[in-house]
């Protein structure tokens, strides 16, 4: 068995510095996802996978059971993300008073949503697939048409025709410049 730390220098044992390159190359993606799966974040689990990488290359020479690494490298990573934990500063306290915040309505919320609904009824189908498609699917004017069998142009002009009718739905419409219906269904929607 080898020392307990790297060697420094002209010391550094050139064949396992390459074998634990290619454990990195090769094993990297699948240990990347179990430090996601950890931390729920790319960039923290990126950050815990060289830390673990770097313990792990610390010990390389006391693995003895090559097959095993991955195993190592887990717990590894499950003991660094515990220690962590541990010691994440606390961000949040207990108060006897809670703070008034004004926070959206749920009720006007779902009453917009009903609304979007109801006036999409009211469309042709024609018109309510493609801005089902292309709003709530999120698809390209291309991909909208190619579903639908339909040319690009086609897709444009009955898009216009389908959100200028949303536009003067009384469905959608109360007559008050702040409210939430009058603005959020299509605002931000290309005409």
């Amino acid at each position: 068995m080898r020392g307990t730390t790297r060697p420094k220098g002209d010391d550094v044992d050139e064949q396992a510095l390459e074998d634990f390159r290619s454990y990195v190359a090769a094993r990297s993606p699948a240990l990347l996802r179990t430090a996601y799966m950890l931390t729920g974040n790319r960039a923290d689990a990126e950050d815990l996978l060289q830390t673990a990488l770097a313990k792990t290359y610390l010990s390389w020479d006391r693995i003895r059971d090559r097959e095993a690494l991955d195993g190592y490298v887990r717990r590894v990573l499950v003991n660094t993300q515990t220690s962590f934990w541990r010691r994440r500063k606390v961000d949040e306290y207990p108060s006897e008073v809670l703070p008034e915040r004004a926070g959206r309505d749920e009720t006007a919320d779902l009453d917009l949503h009903d609304a979007l609904w109801d006036a999409l009824r009211e469309l042709p189908k024609r018109q309510r697939a493609m801005v089902v498609l292309r709003y709530y699917e999120d698809l390209s004017e291309a991909e909208t048409a190619q579903v639908l069998g339909v040319s690009v142009g086609t897709v444009k002009s009955t898009t216009s025709r389908a959100l200028t009718r949303l536009r003067e739905s009384s469905l959608l419409a109360s007559g008050r410049p702040d409210d939430p219906r009058t603005a959020l269904p299509i605002d931000g929607v290309p005409a």
